[in-house]
């Protein structure tokens, strides 16, 4: 039998909760942070409809080319600025392939002057539990940067 894990992070970002939520679900802002730092989201793949039963799906490339994949996520619960929870995809990823959808929920929480971001993603196959967190990680760092860069202008 596989084992199955679940993801926990808890990431805190110095912005507020609706400028959070909304680098999470604007086209242009997503596909300048989402992914880890050797990857990007490619032009023209991203489509994005946030709302129960709406989907968020997305095509991302390493620079160097030698890999691509794809996240489909549809929507189960949709919580202006506070929660996004959907079922999720991925295909094109050895550790993840003939893996069931998995959950990922995000949380957004106030938290000293920012905001505080609780991602849960799972279950999904023990060979993708690396994959995932260091993506997520990644991912998040990214963000962090955005939202400097944005707080500057």
């Amino acid at each position: 039998m596989d084992v199955q894990l679940v993801i926990d992070i808890h990431r805190h970002l110095d912005a507020s909760r609706d400028r959070v939520y909304r680098a999470f679900v604007d086209e242009h802002e997503l596909t300048e942070w989402f992914g880890p730092f050797a990857a990007f989201v490619v032009p023209g793949t991203l489509s994005i409809d946030v709302r129960p039963g709406g989907h968020r799906t997305l095509t991302m490339a390493t620079y160097s080319g030698s890999m691509s994949w794809t996240v489909d996520t549809t929507y189960t619960e949709v919580v202006e600025n506070e929660r996004l929870v959907g079922q999720e995809q991925v295909t094109g990823i050895p550790a993840f392939e003939g893996a069931p959808p998995f959950t990922v929920s995000l949380g957004f929480f106030d938290e000293k002057g920012g905001t505080r971001v609780e991602l849960r993603a799972g279950p999904c196959p023990r060979e993708a539990e690396a994959t995932s967190r260091d993506f997520w990680m990644q991912s998040f760092s990214k963000l962090d940067s955005l939202l400097a860069r944005h707080d500057r202008t």
